[in-house]
């Protein structure tokens, strides 16, 4: 019976503002917004090239680190791969072809 009373006097936890739920109503909804969004892909784990595992996570700006096979791995801020990254990537990749063809 004490249990019953006690959990409905518990209070319910954030729906829709999630990790942004720390701000409280403080700086606006839509800059609330872009950075839950950058927070969940900075705290997020990420895959490793080198061993497979989900395993990569933020160490500090830029640098990520696999608990797995404890490579450190250069990345961007908030994401393990940046857009500009992947570019650089394929436009190396279709200029090796280029030359080996």
């Amino acid at each position: 019976m004490p249990d019953a009373i006690l959990s409905d006097s518990v209070s319910k936890r954030t729906v829709k503002v999630g990790i942004t739920g720390k701000y409280g109503t403080r700086y606006g909804s839509s800059l609330r917004r872009s950075v839950k969004k950058i927070e969940i892909s900075q705290h997020s784990r990420y895959t490793c090239t080198f061993c497979g595992k989900d395993s990569v996570k933020r160490t500090a700006v830029g640098i990520w680190e696999c608990k797995a096979c404890n490579k450190v791995i250069a990345g961007g801020a908030w994401a393990l791969s940046t857009t500009a990254a992947a570019t650089v990537r394929s436009t190396i990749r279709r200029l090796r072809d280029l030359t080996e063809a």
